[in-house]
């Protein structure tokens, strides 16, 4: 019996950083050598090789089928997207025939079937696509959702056992639409970002050269392929960059999560991984004070560590090298990121070997008051986000759009060729973040000798009485309390019945004990009015209340919603 053997990490093939007009393109180079996909169970073994010739084969295969079913250029289709082949051959059949994929996310384990089934139904309305394409295990939910939204529902299973049939396939040009993506937060009011072909391969050429690919990097991801850092960071671009790539399903990952580790160990050349900053926390968690990661572990050929898509957490990234230096990972291989599906993804990228570099920052700065009126100096550390990608322009702004000097913080704004064409069939939506070819990214943030760092959302910004508080610094504070962790705490403004704004805290809790949770409400409270230097509302509920998005991350406006509108309903305290 023959050993799977997974593509190999080098390749004859030279390598081209993306230099391609279109992303079929692209996949038919990366056919030409031998690199690929693969995909692994949740232990980490390999169940699936898939070199980039059988992608293109089957992809080629899946247009000829989409169009014998009547699918035009333009058309959009959308594409459930798991974590398999038969997602990969149907997002670049799609694009082979000139449609226009569009990702939609998994269930996730917050909701339930109601919830997944409005989150489709609302997507497909925003992306009005000719069909709906799902896994087999999802034909209820998926199906239903399909039917309400009056799209054709297709389970790929049935579809890609229909005979394939070649026919003349259009030619795609550069300023086509290649895809549409949503951010993982946009489930009522969802924006379809449309991205060219053009756009796209820039952005992926920025990922190969600002991560100064070398012949021995191979990608391992869990990213899910729904979200813009997954779809594009960990799926199109090692394509595009002809990368062997390692992948663990993300479910898999929550259930496993010392599975990627694994596989990052097993890599006999260079690694570049990608994570979330939770995805380092879970395992820095898991590992036992008693275990020795070098007994499992080897991390000494993790090449690149890349940080993003949400507050990069300096303490975090410390807790990991604490945890598996042992293990040989280097605190050096943190590449710190920053972008948005709006930008296509990278906005800007640390050169690779400079590490996580933190900069303190008083609080005052952050809060708009001059230092010393009302309370002690307080310093946040923010995290250096690394150098604008190649091609890309950034400026800090003032609201009225002013460009700020160094290290003034403002909006940050980005315009390069890899910005966005707009949102799908929302004019407005575009014009409100778009202006002469400039992206207004809804982050706040300052330059500083070319670098780039995020101080927070504009939009989750709370401004109680003139000055602006960052729920993610009240979040981290609740989190220092014990029995808190990441992810139980929810921070954002509201109106109280006298008309005044004030911060809102939802803190999930565990515990039943009525005297407990009334010492927990006032050692909360007492924490936030530390911070902010004000009384807040501070509310205890449920564990697994509060939202999240598509990829896993809490959701602050729909957790606002859901508690203004009574669907969050806070545990009774005594007085």
């Amino acid at each position: 019996m023959t050993t799977l053997q997974p593509t190999p990490t080098q390749d004859a093939l030279p390598r081209r950083f993306a230099d391609f007009a279109t992303l079929g393109e692209a996949l038919d180079y990366a056919a030409q050598g031998s690199r690929g996909l693969n995909f692994h169970d949740a232990r980490g073994a390999l169940v699936r090789a898939y070199p980039f010739s059988a992608l293109r084969r089957d992809a080629l295969a899946a247009a000829w089928r989409l169009v014998a079913a009547g699918i035009k250029p333009g058309d959009r289709v959308a594409l459930v997207a798991e974590t398999g082949t038969e997602f990969a051959a149907l997002f670049f059949g799609t694009v082979y025939a000139g449609a226009w994929p569009v990702p939609l996310p998994l269930p996730t384990s917050f909701g339930g079937k109601e919830s997944y089934i409005d989150q489709l139904r609302v997507q497909l309305s925003s992306c009005d696509p000719t069909m709906l394409i799902y896994p087999p295990e999802l034909a209820v939910m998926a199906g239903a959702a399909a039917e309400a939204g009056g799209v054709q529902g297709v389970n790929w299973g049935e579809l890609l056992a229909t005979e394939a049939i070649e026919v003349t396939l259009p030619a795609a040009k550069g300023d086509d639409i290649a895809y549409l993506q949503y951010s993982s937060g946009s489930t009522r009011f969802p924006h379809g970002v449309a991205i060219t072909h053009h756009a796209l391969l820039n952005n992926l050429a920025a990922h190969g050269h600002g991560m100064e690919l070398i012949d021995s990097d191979r990608c391992i991801s869990w990213l899910p392929w729904y979200h813009d850092m997954g779809l594009v960071g960990c799926f199109l671009s090692p394509i595009a960059n002809q990368v062997s790539t390692d992948y663990l399903k993300t479910e898999d990952f929550a259930r496993r999560p010392l599975a990627w580790l694994d596989l990052i160990s097993r890599n006999q050349g260079t690694s570049i991984s990608y994570s979330p900053t939770f995805g380092y926390d879970i395992c820095s968690r898991r590992i036992s004070s008693q275990t020795r990661a070098s007994d499992r572990f080897d991390l000494s050929r993790w090449r690149l560590a890349g940080n993003g898509a949400d507050m990069i957490r300096p303490d975090v990234m410390q807790g990991f090298v604490d945890a598996f230096a042992d293990a040989g990972f280097k605190a050096s291989a943190f590449l710190p990121s920053y972008g948005l599906a709006e930008a296509t993804l990278a906005v800007s990228i640390m050169p690779p070997g400079e590490g996580i570099r933190v900069e303190l920052v008083e609080e005052t700065q952050l809060s708009g008051v001059a230092a010393g009126q009302d309370r002690p100096q307080r310093y946040r550390a923010i995290v250096n986000c690394g150098k604008p990608v190649r091609d890309m322009i950034v400026e800090i702004r003032e609201e009225d759009g002013t460009p700020l000097p160094e290290r003034a913080i403002g909006k940050v704004w980005c315009s390069g060729p890899s910005v966005m064409v707009g949102y799908f069939r929302d004019p407005d939506a575009t014009a409100a973040c778009m202006k002469d070819d400039w992206l207004d990214t809804g982050d706040m943030g300052y330059m500083s000798d070319g670098y780039v760092y995020i101080v927070g959302r504009a939009k989750d910004m709370i401004i109680v009485n003139g000055r602006n508080h960052w729920p993610q610094d009240i979040e981290w504070a609740v989190e220092q309390l014990p029995g808190f962790k990441q992810g139980d705490i929810a921070a954002f403004a509201i109106t109280t019945p006298g008309g005044e704004e004030t911060p809102a805290v939802l803190v999930q809790c565990r515990t039943s004990d009525d005297a407990e949770r009334t010492r927990l409400r006032e050692e909360i409270r007492d924490r936030v009015r530390a911070v902010t230097g004000m009384n807040c509302v501070i509310e205890l509920i449920p564990p697994r209340t509060l939202p999240r998005t598509s990829s896993g991350k809490l959701s602050r406006a729909k957790a606002r919603n859901l508690y203004l509108s009574g669907e969050i309903k806070p545990y009774a305290i005594a007085a």
